[in-house]
């Protein structure tokens, strides 16, 4: 039966504590557990973490000795995108519904609404932002289950600067591509702008959700979602198995940047038998499961004649051009 205004089901979830590895663990539990016509705002902070997209290169992205010899942490999420930080001045926050009820835009006037308290009229840019004059406070990633979609992204409210812009390796091309000098000059704290804290916008943030969804939310107990299954979850989101594994050696031998994101390539391939191989790609793409497709189609393909592969893929086609 289709999804109706009346039968929606409202959750809201506050964190209570800035482990990047628990809170990502809580949050991969909410998208796998279907709940039918149920859309859940999860409200959670880090301390101190470079967060990576799913398909991306840590050495590319952050600068990890620097980051974990300072008490930070590394943290891979399952989205696409690309590297953001978090320190407790940022609020992340993750709509995680039915997908009969995901909606993008609906979910980015959540928290659009919200702002307005403050008088902060704000807009979505790009293919991921919400901006405030020109200048990025929030990027967004997204994912899709059988059931379900997440939608989760930041906003970033007295986050430090310094520290954004000594871990993150921002690649040139992608700051003239917006038309700036540094990451710093991109994005903007909403301190600056309106009295606005980390604690003080989420009743707003509340308010908005049950506005926008015209319903009363129910409140989730944190720590009843730490269950021990979400606890070996986390231990293993924090391995240096997960978080390096394949990229210790990663050796980038093609490179490009494209509308949809940028991607490096580390090919291997076997001369004599004229097969690709081994083949991993590092991409900020917010399409997570092309970039997978694309490596699967090109593992043991022939160098001598193009593979077969969906034309109307985008990300794909532009993959396979790049080695052929």
């Amino acid at each position: 039966m289709p999804t109706t205004q009346n039968n929606i089901q409202l959750q809201i979830i506050i964190g209570n504590q800035y482990n990047p590895y628990l809170n990502l663990s809580v949050e991969s539990s909410l998208l796998d557990n279907y709940l039918p016509n149920t859309i859940t705002l999860f409200l959670w902070k880090n301390k101190q973490t470079v967060v990576i997209g799913t398909n991306q290169n840590p050495y590319s992205e952050c600068d990890v000795r620097s980051l974990t010899d300072e008490g930070g942490f590394l943290a891979r999420r399952r989205t696409g995108g690309g590297a953001v930080y978090h320190d407790l001045g940022n609020l992340n926050f993750s709509f995680v519904a039915d997908k009969e009820i995901y909606d993008v835009k609906r979910q980015m006037t959540v928290i659009q609404k919200a702002l307005l308290n403050y008088g902060l009229e704000t807009e979505v840019s790009g293919r991921n932002d919400i901006t405030y004059q020109g200048r990025k406070f929030s990027g967004n990633a997204f994912a899709k289950t059988k059931h379900q979609g997440l939608h989760h992204g930041t906003i970033l409210i007295k986050t430090d600067g310094e520290k954004l812009q000594r871990y993150l390796k921002v690649k040139p091309a992608k700051l003239h591509k917006h038309g700036v000098k540094s990451v710093a000059s991109r994005v903007i704290n909403l301190s600056e702008v309106a009295d606005i804290t980390s604690e003080n916008i989420i009743p707003h943030l509340i308010k908005a959700f049950e506005e926008v969804y015209q319903g009363k939310a129910k409140t989730i107990d944190f720590n009843e979602l730490c269950s021990d299954e979400v606890a070996r979850q986390s231990q293993y989101i924090g391995s240096n198995e997960y978080l390096y594994g394949k990229w210790k050696e990663f050796n980038t031998k093609k490179n490009a940047t494209f509308d949809w994101g940028s991607v490096e390539i580390d090919i291997d391939i076997d001369e004599n038998k004229g097969i690709i191989k081994n083949i991993n790609i590092a991409s900020d793409s917010l399409d997570p499961a092309s970039i997978n497709l694309a490596i699967e189609i090109l593992e043991d393909a022939s160098i001598h004649d193009k593979p077969i592969f969906p034309k109307d893929n985008i990300i794909v086609r532009d993959i396979v051009e790049m080695i052929y």
